[in-house]
């Protein structure tokens, strides 16, 4: 493609930078537009009294994602960025109060499964990692980093029916728990990975567990000074190819000329009356925002009937407290860099959060981040991230009165009592993340995975115009660090070998 082709990418987040720097590296001008005052979309940054929070993702998996991302910007991701393998991946307190560590060297969390669950938990867990690995060798190149139109790939990746076998979509993570795992803390374990996608394991395809696979076999990271920083180094990245990023720019359209051969993107339009033209529109934005607020009417009617039918996900309440630390320098004897303090009933929690009627959880699973930080926290301190899983916005207004005083004493009662400890303590709603980053809902990873057609539900890549596409969380592959990143990579080849 000639050197000289101009694209324009909506949207600074993860999705929208990584595409912008794939972009920009391969010559292509291109300018980002984020209506925020500062980049890195859902991968959020608060600062107050000297504490660093993240208040997106605290955990990179798949780490040659986003190696593979930097590569292509021209440096090696070890020179900007400090990732360090976090053992254990992390520590689980389950409802019957017993606690397990999930090491990172999976012969050893094999052995510790058989010595601290029970004789044979261990066999069963091989046994369930070989079929999820199975199940990602299956699906893994052809769904998550190829482009999907829809229900209708299915016959491509039905081509070898023993891979259809093998992923058993018909299936729900639940069940295969079920059948590998006799020991109900383990199957509380893996139904766990349903929600990376704020999705509900009763409902949500067994192919997930190629997400508990997958960070087994490439283990969790923390980013020295918090994961925002990778959102800095992309924009970085962007900047040091040539590209140009403009925040504080609000988006008011995408322009759309007819041409011979059908609808052709020619740019977009800017609050104050702007226009910006472009060979190229790449949207790292929310699909209800695509629809409701960027493209004209008539292109709409497809991404609205996905929208109808793909289940939405989750949204989550956040609380973000500055801790003292002990004597003898620990934040809490019982935190690692990841605590989860599961629901004693786990059921009763997605009940509340997909039922009929939605509402906040009584008695939740707590997820608690803590990293051993210097560069996060003041002296004598630590910053902790503190997420439960909620309702969006559309279904809930808000959490009940007293309900992070009540989440509290929740985890005090887990066995994880930090309440004498704080110094600094605010409190966010998926209001506020729908606030900052226009996330309909505050649905944190855009569209769920709940039923079998889930990932074929999701709006494609690829737009309902030439030059256009979608990219990030609520597109093709789906939410998270390394599927958005995935997304981008999909999107930037797209582009770069477009005619």
């Amino acid at each position: 493609m000639s050197a000289t082709r101009r694209a324009v990418v909506v949207g600074a987040g993860v999705g929208g930078l990584a595409t912008a720097a794939r972009l920009a590296a391969a010559g292509v001008s291109v300018t980002v537009l984020e209506q925020a005052d500062t980049v890195g979309g859902k991968l959020g940054l608060r600062e107050v009294d000297g504490f660093r929070f993240d208040t997106g993702p605290s955990l990179v998996t798949l780490p040659w994602t986003l190696a593979a991302t930097l590569e292509a910007t021209g440096v090696d991701v070890e020179d900007v960025l400090d990732l360090q393998r976090l053992d254990p991946i992390a520590r689980y307190r389950f409802g019957d109060g017993t606690w397990l560590d999930a090491d990172a060297e999976e012969a050893r969390f094999v052995r510790r499964l058989e010595e601290e669950v029970h004789p044979g938990a261990g066999v069963q867990w091989t046994a369930l990692m070989d079929r999820a690995a199975a199940m990602w060798d299956a699906s893994a190149d052809r769904v998550l980093q190829q482009p999907l139109d829809g229900v209708t790939d299915l016959l491509r990746l039905a081509a070898d029916p023993r891979d259809i076998a093998t992923i058993a979509p018909h299936r729900s993570l639940r069940s295969l728990g079920r059948e590998h795992l006799s020991d109900p803390r383990l199957r509380q374990l893996l139904d766990r990975y349903a929600t990376y996608s704020g999705s509900d394991p009763r409902k949500a395809p067994a192919v997930l567990a190629t997400v508990a696979w997958a960070e087994r076999r490439w283990g969790g990271w923390y980013v020295t000074g918090g994961l925002r920083r990778i959102g800095e180094v992309l924009a970085d990245r962007v900047r040091a190819c040539g590209g140009q990023i403009r925040c504080g720019t609000r988006v008011t359209g995408v322009r759309v000329a007819a041409g011979p051969s059908g609808d052709r993107v020619s740019g977009v339009s800017v609050e104050g009356g702007e226009v910006l033209d472009a060979d190229v529109v790449v949207l790292n934005a929310d699909a209800g925002q695509v629809v409701q607020h960027l493209l004209p009417d008539r292109l709409t009617s497809g991404l609205r009937r996905r929208l109808r039918v793909a289940p939405r996900s989750l949204g989550g309440w956040v609380m973000l407290l500055g801790i003292a630390v002990d004597d003898a320098g620990r934040a809490h004897e019982r935190l690692a860099h990841h605590t989860v303090l599961f629901a004693e009933r786990y059921d009763e929690e997605f009940d509340a959060l997909f039922g009929r009627h939605p509402r906040y959880a009584d008695r939740p699973t707590v997820y608690v981040a803590v990293a051993d930080d210097p560069a996060v926290a003041p002296a004598g301190h630590r910053a902790v991230f503190v997420l439960v899983n909620a309702p969006r916005t559309d279904q809930v207004a808000g959490p009940p009165p007293g309900y992070g005083d009540a989440i509290l004493a929740l985890m005090a009662r887990r066995g994880v009592d930090l309440r004498d400890r704080i110094v600094l303590r605010e409190e966010r709603t998926p209001a506020d993340l729908q606030r900052d980053t226009l996330t309909p809902g505050g649905a944190i990873y855009g569209t769920s995975s709940n039923g079998p057609l889930a990932a074929f539900l999701r709006p494609p890549n690829n737009g309902p115009a030439e030059g256009l596409y979608l990219v990030g969380g609520s597109a093709h592959p789906g939410g998270g660090l390394p599927l958005v990143l995935m997304s981008a990579r999909i999107v930037a080849e797209a582009v770069l070998h477009s005619a």
